[in-house]
Formats: C-alpha cells, sequence, structure tokens
C-alpha cells in the first residue's frame, strides 16, 4: 500500500475548506491535502470518521488532510432505540445524532452514492441539488475511500407486501408505526363493522430476531396501555401475530434464553408461530404457510438484510453474497487505498479455529472495527506498520418490553427485569455523545414518574392539510361537504428523492384523492380500510427492483437464509 503522506496520485485543486468556504463554492472543492471520503454516515461511517477528525486534529488544521463523509441523512440513527421510540419511551428526535455537530472539523455531503470507480478514484453523487441544477450526478474525487453504506432490507417476493409491508429500520417507519396502531384502535373503537375492527387490531409481524422481538414487545406494550382509554376495546382484543420461518426466536441470546421469551411473548396473549412463513398479504390478508388467514391492515416486515445497493456498482471485489472482501486490516483485499467495515465488509475472524470464519455483521464488531479502521488509515498515510482487528463475541441483550428482557453475556443468562435493565444500561452507555445519554436517561426517569404519551401524530406527514383548507382548497381525502372520501385503490404514493424524506418541499401538491391527512402513508384499497404503505419511509425496505438508498448499518434477523443472522447493535 502507498505509503506516502502529503500529495498523493491526483492533482489538487486548492480551495476554500468546509468550515469557511466561500459563498457558491461546490460542495465537493477540496483542499491541497489528502481527501480520505467516506460512504455512509451510519454507525460505521460515523465512527470512522469520529475517529480520523480527532487523530488527524493537526493535520486537518493545516488542510493536510480532509475528510469528507457523504451520507443520505444528516443524522446517525441509533437503532437499538427505535423500539422504545415507537412506543414512545423515547422522542425520536433523541434516537438520532446530528452529524455537521459531531463531525464538526469533517465535510458532508448530503446525497447518495451510486456508483464507485476506484481505479479512477471517483464516486458518482446524486446530492439533494441534483434534480433542481438539471445537472445529473457529480463526481467526487478522493484519495482513500472508506466503505461503510451499511444495509436495506431484504425482502422476498411476497404477494401484496410490496403494497401493504413496512419495515423497522428507521426513525420514520418506526414513529409512522406508532402512529398507525394507534389509529387503528380509533377505528375498530369507531366503526360497527365487526370484519373492520377484527382486521385494524390484528398486527402481524415477520421475522424473529432482535428487530421483530423488540418493536413487538414494546408496541403491545405500549398498545395495551393505550387501551385503558378506549370505552370499547380491551387488551385481550388486540391479536399480535410473530411469524419466524426458523425453530426459535432471537438464536443470539442461545437456545435456552429464546425459549423463555417464546413463553414470555406467549404469556401476553402474542401468537409466535415457527417454522412459518408468510405467504401472501395482498388484499389485506395475512396468509401464513401454515394455512392461516388473518385479515389485518399492519404487516411489519423484519425479516432479513441484504448489503446496500451501491456495493454492486463498484469495480471492487465481492464475496458470493454480495459483501467486499476485505483483510485482516479492514483494507479491501487485492486493491490499495480502500477500507471497509461493518455491513459492507467480509472481514476475517482472526479469533476463531475454523478456517475462513469471518466476523458477523453486527454493531458489536462494527463499532470496535472503527477504532482499527481509523488507527489503520493514520497509519498508512503516516507510513507506519497495520494492526489485525480481533475481537471475540461476547453475549447479547434484549428487550421484550417495558421491564422484560432476556440477555446471554460471558456465558451467563439473564432473564426479566434484571436483564431489560442490562438492555438499557448496555445502550445507554453506546449511545454516541453525552448530550444524547443525558437526554434518554432523563426521559426514562420522567416516564417512570408519569403516564405513557398515548397520542397518535399522523397529522406531521402532511404538515400543509390545514392551510390547504384554509386557503380554498379541499382537505386531502375529503369531498366538497367535508366529509371523508376514500377512493377505491389506485397507484402508490411518489416515492422521495433518494435520501430524503417528503416534505412541503419535495412533494408533490397534494390532491382532493389523497387519503386522509392521518392516513396519508396508508394505501387506499377500498371503503374504510385504511392500510400502511411500504413507501412510508422512503421505499428503503422495498423490493430490489425498487429505488433503494442506504440504510444505518444495523439489521434484523432473516429467516433460514444464506444471510447471517442479526446484525443489531444489541449484541454486547
Amino acid at each position: 500500500m502507498d505509503k506516502r503522506w502529503g500529495p498523493l496520485r491526483h492533482g489538487k485543486v486548492k480551495a476554500a475548506d468546509s468550515q469557511g468556504s466561500a459563498p457558491g463554492s461546490p460542495p465537493t472543492a477540496r483542499t491541497n491535502g489528502t481527501r480520505i471520503l467516506v460512504i455512509g454516515g451510519g454507525y460505521v461511517g460515523m465512527y470512522t470518521a469520529l475517529h480520523l477528525q480527532r487523530k488527524l486534529k493537526r493535520e486537518l488544521a493545516r488542510n493536510d488532510v480532509e475528510v469528507m463523509v457523504i451520507t443520505p441523512e444528516p443524522y446517525m440513527t441509533y437503532q437499538p432505540f427505535l423500539p422504545e421510540a415507537a412506543a414512545g419511551s423515547i422522542s425520536p428526535r433523541h434516537v438520532v445524532v446530528p452529524l455537521r455537530r459531531v463531525l464538526d472539523k469533517c465535510k458532508i455531503l448530503i446525497g447518495e452514492a451510486t456508483s464507485i470507480d476506484h481505479a479512477k478514484r471517483t464516486a458518482t453523487v446524486n446530492t439533494l441539488a441534483s434534480a433542481e441544477e438539471g445537472t445529473g450526478a457529480v463526481e467526487v474525487p478522493y484519495d482513500e475511500l472508506v466503505i461503510a453504506p451499511g444495509s436495506i432490507s431484504r425482502t422476498l417476493p411476497v404477494p401484496g407486501l410490496a403494497d401493504y409491508g413496512v419495515g423497522f429500520k428507521t426513525v420514520e417507519e418506526a414513529i409512522g408505526l406508532r402512529n398507525h396502531v394507534i389509529e387503528q384502535m380509533d377505528i375498530a373503537s369507531s366503526t360497527r363493522d365487526p370484519a373492520i375492527r377484527d382486521a385494524a387490531l390484528t398486527f402481524v409481524f415477520v421475522g424473529g430476531g432482535y428487530a421483530g422481538v423488540e418493536a413487538l414487545g414494546e408496541l403491545e406494550d405500549m398498545a395495551r396501555y393505550t387501551s385503558r382509554y378506549y370505552h370499547n376495546i380491551k387488551p385481550e382484543d388486540l391479536r399480535w401475530i410473530l411469524v419466524e420461518a426458523s425453530d426459535r426466536i432471537l438464536p443470539e441470546v442461545g437456545e435456552e434464553m429464546g425459549k423463555y421469551a417464546i413463553r414470555e411473548l406467549r404469556s401476553r396473549n402474542i401468537d409466535v408461530r415457527l417454522r412459518t412463513r408468510l405467504d401472501s398479504c395482498a388484499n389485506r390478508v395475512a396468509v401464513l404457510s401454515d394455512g392461516s388467514r388473518f385479515p389485518t391492515r399492519t404487516v411489519v416486515w423484519t425479516a432479513g438484510v441484504k448489503p446496500a445497493p451501491v456495493l454492486m456498482a463498484t469495480d471492487l471485489p465481492r464475496n458470493e453474497r454480495g459483501r467486499l472482501n476485505c483483510t485482516a486490516e479492514l483494507a479491501i483485499a487485492g486493491t490499495e487505498h480502500a477500507w471497509a467495515a461493518g455491513d459492507a465488509a467480509a472481514v476475517p475472524d482472526v479469533t476463531s479455529a475454523s478456517p475462513g470464519a469471518e466476523c458477523a455483521p453486527n454493531a458489536q464488531h462494527a463499532v470496535r472495527q472503527t477504532r482499527v479502521l481509523a488507527d489503520n488509515i493514520v497509519a498508512s498515510l503516516r507510513g507506519e506498520p497495520l494492526k489485525e482487528y480481533a475481537h471475540k463475541y461476547v453475549g447479547s441483550v434484549a428487550s421484550l418490553g417495558l421491564h422484560r428482557g432476556v440477555a446471554h453475556v460471558y456465558g451467563r443468562k439473564v432473564k426479566g427485569y434484571p436483564a431489560w435493565l442490562m438492555h438499557r444500561v448496555y445502550h445507554l452507555s453506546r449511545v454516541p455523545t453525552f448530550n444524547r445519554k443525558a437526554r434518554v436517561l432523563a426521559e426514562w426517569t420522567l416516564a417512570g414518574l408519569f403516564k405513557r404519551e398515548i397520542v397518535s401524530l399522523g397529522s406531521l406527514e402532511h404538515p400543509r392539510a390545514e392551510f390547504e383548507v384554509a386557503a380554498g382548497g379541499n382537505r386531502p381525502g375529503h369531498g366538497p361537504d367535508g366529509a371523508p372520501r376514500r377512493p377505491h385503490g389506485g397507484p402508490h404514493q411518489p416515492t422521495s428523492p433518494p435520501g430524503r424524506h417528503p416534505g412541503p418541499s419535495t412533494r408533490p401538491a397534494p390532491t382532493a384523492k389523497e387519503p386522509p391527512t392521518s392516513q396519508r402513508n396508508l394505501p387506499p384499497e377500498k371503503p374504510d380500510t385504511p392500510d400502511l404503505n411500504r413507501n412510508q419511509a422512503q421505499g428503503r425496505d422495498s423490493a430490489p427492483d425498487q429505488e433503494h438508498r442506504p440504510a444505518n448499518d444495523r439489521d434484523q434477523r432473516s429467516g433460514p437464509t444464506d444471510e447471517p443472522p442479526s446484525v443489531d447493535p444489541r449484541e454486547g
């Protein structure tokens, strides 16, 4: 590997840095120093840039080095807290970490990397301004490359899944799902049709890994508490179904703790179905492989992930699973000046006795890999020897809802309240920045003193609705007389540009045929049957032929496939 310090292969164009650039300077303008380009702002991307920012402090001040992070979102999502955010235990804004504040010495470019030509040392990026300018994607040159785009949901060709399913990988999906669950309870409380009521109160989760089990446990807890405020809904009216293709759930905590988790969930009237698959959810009817049929308006898909699409658009070596072949030093095998870690990287496990073993793509490895990765990049620039990454798996923790959990750490098995407390303490210690730690701890403390929030804020999905009515138009989804009007079927909502969410400035103006404000993301099918739309959170969990964008580096457990099990920071 080239170990020269200072100007590398490419000629440099001198420009102002990111902290004091002149107005109108292009976002890809660079200094005369070495540019380290980080693709992805998730766990690996943020922590690697943070370590580089600290280790190269003097070089960054002299403009000898520039660290640029390309990310679809200006924040990093701490995914282990998504279930608690969905349940209302944590505010959504405290689940995310603002990259510009944390990486104040780095240049942040909001956009999506669509391809990488490492031979030319360039990355092609669609920025937020690409469509406005009409100039297309921009090419960003670099000297050192760090690839950490994370993963996206891996879906299967299940009929109806693309129309009615939703994932659980983003804060938008988590809060949207919370709003949806409470809204379904409102529908069930107000309808006179038993069929509509039963479908509204049936919730199907597919995937028995961390994401599926924790989301189900927290939302069931929240809905059970919320039901006390409905005069005609009892906790036993709610039907929760967990579908898992293998013979156990939460395999990372061990077989014994997995069986305990099943007993705990079933004691709360949750229907856990093992060795079962979702065959179809067309027409809002979940059809399972055991022949069961459940009319439902809620299908949550947490059954696996796959590498981000940008990996397929590179000239870098990949393995049969689509992950980048890496050395133990976290350099991409057979190349120079290219590095990877986390979900995107197939890193040899030097602590394993099995030949050819690889590190599991989970946060327990990913967060630790970032330190070694940053150290090796700095060592490479300074002409110093590199070091190998080595870490032995220490265990896992998982929450099953408020005051319930399981853990298997350093060979010790813990369950119930102690495991739940371990889960909270561990993740509080891992969430980035003292600011977030303090805010999360304060919210947990207040939650213990006051009642749980049960408000649905579905109107946030269409903030201009009230103004449109005031300006003389009809409320979206309502007729001239003001009565709700729910159309029969129709095309999906427009998908947002890569890396962005719909908003007043990015989504098309609504029409009178859109569904009601609180149901804008629920695809219409027939009167009085709202449902959850897969495009609710930018389509990030859609099928491979849909628009994709990188997600953060966490993941759910897939069913019995060739993919490795869960990639999730709950392992600790």
